[in-house]
């Protein structure tokens, strides 16, 4: 049986993130990724937007990871030549129903300590997008978009030049304490199943958190994922030209999503969305009849688009620890030892803005493995 130091489960961003840090200063990592390549499912089907904090509660992991990581993913692209732009954010409201709920989101973000944010008049934000009609709205300056891939591949090449090892096409299907370490039993879709023994485990698996924690023997109600898929659909060239920031709609409170927004990509098209349905199982399909829907959803914004000016692009799914209508329920990022298993840690829940925060979310796990005395 081979021994390692660490494993680390699941190579999207989480998991890059984590090993990225980890093997600048430890030894003997392995990171099992079942797909044959990094960042397949939730961390490649996204926004790609950099977000600010201003939804999440205060003293969240939320909202701690994600100032922290907002500011650190800039300076990481910056120096690894990794390109973004800073586009700012406009969240409008359409009638005065909805600035009401727009103001408790403004103090919110400020009481959150989000810097910059300004509250706009209706004439202020014409004059910055001239084509979108609104009551009013809150810019955050700070909120921008980058190249994910160009991010994954990074952090992946990081790992690989620190001496770590990455098995693709690798699924996790038992583990088993043994002694002070796990035994991991995997399936590769070359040499068959096999084990390997580990002194630390690290759950990043994204989508399937929640079933590699119960392997273990942490099959917690707490931990269980809700799926919750999200569509996209384009904007034709000629009716997104023009629009220069990212517009979002006043979140909803039912635990799906932020509402389908505006998203320029960093070529300058346009995508809408995503919107949010509850599923029983990952899949990527988009019914093209959804179309009128997202028309009613953004018309009353951006009054110039009609049905034929929209077509499907791409579809992604979150890993919620929230149902729908239920209410907000944070990362769970956590040492496993009260639970009896030293060494294994659980990153479960890990949706938006899992993405903006993922830097700070390895600093975190590089804290835990430090504090825990695990490695």
């Amino acid at each position: 049986m081979e021994k390692v130091n660490i494993v680390i489960i699941g190579a999207g961003v989480a998991g890059l993130s984590v090993a990225a840090e980890l093997s600048r200063t430890h030894k003997d990592i392995v990171m099992i990724e079942r797909n044959p390549s990094f960042g397949q499912e939730t961390s490649s089907r996204n926004s790609e937007v950099i977000h600010a904090g201003i939804y999440y509660p205060k003293d969240s992991l939320k909202l701690k990871t994600c100032l922290e990581g907002g500011a650190l993913l800039y300076e990481f692209c910056e120096q690894n030549n990794i390109s973004y732009k800073r586009l700012g954010k406009l969240i409008i409201a359409i009638d005065k129903n909805e600035m009401k709920d727009l103001e408790k989101l403004f103090l919110r973000g400020r009481e959150n300590g989000v810097n910059g944010l300004i509250m706009l008049s209706e004439s202020r934000v014409k004059k910055m997008e001239p084509r979108v009609n609104a009551e009013g709205a809150i810019y955050s300056p700070s909120t921008g978009i980058f190249d994910t891939h160009s991010f994954m591949k990074c952090l992946a090449s990081s790992f690989e030049k620190n001496g770590g090892q990455v098995s693709y096409n690798t699924e996790v299907t038992a583990i088993a304490k043994m002694g002070s370490g796990y035994e991991i039993t995997v399936t590769d879709s070359q040499e068959g199943g096999f084990t390997l023994y580990s002194n630390v485990v690290i759950n990043c698996a994204g989508l399937n958190s929640d079933k590699v924690a119960a392997f273990a023997g942490l099959k917690k109600a707490e931990y269980k994922l809700k799926y919750c898929k999200g569509d996209y659909f384009r904007l034709s060239n000629s009716k997104g030209a023009n629009i220069k920031h990212l517009i979002y709609p006043v979140p909803k409170e039912d635990g799906g999503g932020l509402g389908i927004h505006v998203t320029p990509d960093l070529s300058g098209s346009i995508r809408l969305g995503p919107d949010d349905e509850y599923v029983e199982k990952v899949n990527y399909k988009i019914d093209p009849s959804k179309a009128a829907l997202f028309l009613k959803s953004v018309k009353t914004y951006l009054p110039f688009v009609e049905l034929s000016d929209i077509y499907p692009d791409t579809s992604g799914v979150r890993p919620k620890l929230q149902g729908k209508d239920e209410g907000f329920r944070d990362f769970i990022i956590r040492h496993e030892d009260e639970s009896g298993f030293p060494g294994f840690i659980n990153l479960i829940g890990i949706e938006s803005p899992g993405l903006t925060a993922s830097l700070s979310i390895a600093k975190m796990v590089s804290d835990i493995t430090k504090s825990g005395g695990i490695v």
